[in-house]
């Protein structure tokens, strides 16, 4: 069968295959690059498992924030509502003793009987013992100590004075050093000579230009070195009150026992 073409009907041409002009041309990926996206994929990792932590473990995470906030708030609640109203109430029950015992150790004829009330309390308030018992950890507690051992020390009860005095502690470097040398006249009325001149040494030697302390202590010191025969360590500390303090009063007797102890 013959097959004409239609008029002016042209066969249609093939379609040419699209190229892509776009040229892209071969990357060389620098091992340092790489290197780089790695880190960065493993931090991706590491922030991804952090996420996944955090949320797993909110309520733990939270609770021990909270705990630590529960902690700093209850300090500063503790310090304003109990520890400062203790301090003021310790300070008042404090009051009284604090008389008693300035008018004892200022040499009242009824010093004893003013040093127990000292100790046991008048007036419906405490006595030192019963404030440094009960305010443990108060300024007036410390000073409670303080007064309770000087008050043993005067009515012959020299072990409890040594207990009082050695829980005894104060910035006040007088206040620390009548402590020291204290201790030591409690240890000297038992006839613990050694005792004794460890703490009348550590008295002396807390203030080495103290006028009023050093040749107290050096004095006391150089008796009980030499009752127990070490004449050189007594001469010791009298030719230091000789030397250094010869304005003291215990200046005055000095020269005599340099010469007991050459």
């Amino acid at each position: 069968m013959a097959t004409f073409n239609k008029r002016g009907y042209k066969a249609p041409k093939e379609k040419a295959e699209k190229v892509d002009e776009t040229f892209i041309e071969d990357v060389n990926v620098d091992e340092k690059d790489s290197t780089t996206a790695k880190a960065f994929d493993t931090l991706d990792q590491s922030a991804s498992k952090a996420e996944d932590f955090i949320a797993k473990n909110q309520k733990v995470i939270l609770g021990g924030l909270l705990a630590v906030v529960v902690v700093v708030v209850g300090y500063f609640a503790y310090d304003k509502f109990i520890a400062e109203p203790n301090q003021q109430e310790a300070a008042e029950e404090l009051f009284v003793s604090q008389q008693n015992f300035q008018k004892a150790v200022d040499g009242d004829v009824k010093a004893d009987s003013l040093f127990n009330l000292v100790l046991n309390g008048s007036e419906g308030k405490f006595g030192v013992l019963k404030i440094a018992e009960q305010y443990s950890g108060t300024d007036a507690a410390n000073q409670a100590n303080f007064m309770a051992g000087i008050a043993y020390l005067n009515t012959g009860k020299y072990a409890e004075a040594i207990a009082s005095l050695e829980k005894f502690n104060s910035k006040d470097v007088t206040l620390s050093i009548l402590a020291k040398g204290s201790i030591g006249d409690a240890y000297a009325q038992q006839n613990k000579q050694k005792e004794a001149l460890e703490f009348y040494v550590k008295a002396a030697d807390a203030s080495q230009t103290n006028d009023f302390t050093r040749p107290r202590y050096l004095m006391k010191a150089g008796k009980t070195a030499l009752a127990m025969g070490n004449k050189a360590e007594a001469l010791k500390y009298f030719t230091d009150i000789k030397e250094n303090f010869d304005t003291a009063p215990e200046a005055q007797q000095v020269d005599a026992l340099i010469g007991l102890a050459q």
